[in-house]
């Protein structure tokens, strides 16, 4: 079982680098595909998502009223650091809402990523959790969309590929320009060298600012 602190560490680091560095390290490191599609965007909450990925899997089948008892199984699972990886082939219907959310947050979950749609974003946002998401949508999925499996690997559209692995445990990371998937079994070689690049920036920004032209910068940095 992986150290509650560690994880705590580890996403508090992430927090503070971009993607677009953590995508070139991944480039450099050989994972060339692990970017999602443009599709998942900031729709609720802080503009940034970071945490660890628990998964929850789920297909388009008609069912009766009465609610979605696996949907609540699975989210029971979620943990401190956690965030939720909703995938499916759920289009036109939203995959939680309001109480989802508030029952994640109870669980210690940073927020959720979702190859689908959300509502109650008004709330959502109120409560300060962070969705990234495709669409927004206030069509429920109960009697629409049903929750199959969580904790296994699952695929999320890709930026370069069809498709985009997700296990249990692999690291997510969300701002402004989109959202990724680093695998677990990287993310400390990962995150050490995009704090690298990340610094790197930052002294290359300072240096603009005091003069030093780009073609410079360049020359003493390297291109970044």
């Amino acid at each position: 079982m992986v150290n509650q602190e560690y994880k705590k560490s580890v996403r508090e680091r992430f927090l503070k680098v971009d993607t677009s560095n953590v995508a070139d390290v991944l480039d450099e490191m050989g994972y060339p595909d692990q970017g999602l599609a443009a599709g998942f965007q900031h729709q609720t909450g802080g503009e940034r998502l970071a945490g660890w990925a628990y998964t929850i899997r789920g297909q388009m089948t008609p069912y009766g009223f009465g609610g979605d008892a696996d949907k609540m199984k699975a989210c029971a699972g979620l943990s401190d650091g956690d965030v939720s990886v909703w995938s499916g082939d759920g289009d036109g219907i939203c995959y939680f809402g309001e109480l989802i959310a508030i029952g994640m947050k109870e669980k210690g979950s940073v927020g959720a990523i979702v190859d689908g749609g959300l509502r109650d974003t008004r709330w959502i946002n109120a409560l300060g959790f962070t969705v990234f998401g495709r669409f927004r949508t206030p069509v429920q999925s109960i009697s629409r969309w049903k929750v199959t499996a969580c904790n296994v690997p699952v695929f999320m559209e890709g930026a370069t590929g069809r498709r985009v692995a997700v296990a249990p445990g692999d690291f997510i990371l969300g701002d402004d320009d989109g959202a990724l998937v680093i695998p677990q079994a990287v993310v400390d070689e990962v995150l050490q060298k995009s704090e690298q690049l990340t610094q790197q920036e930052i002294d290359i920004r300072a240096s603009l600012s005091q003069g030093m032209s780009l073609a410079e910068a360049l020359d003493k940095y390297g291109h970044v």
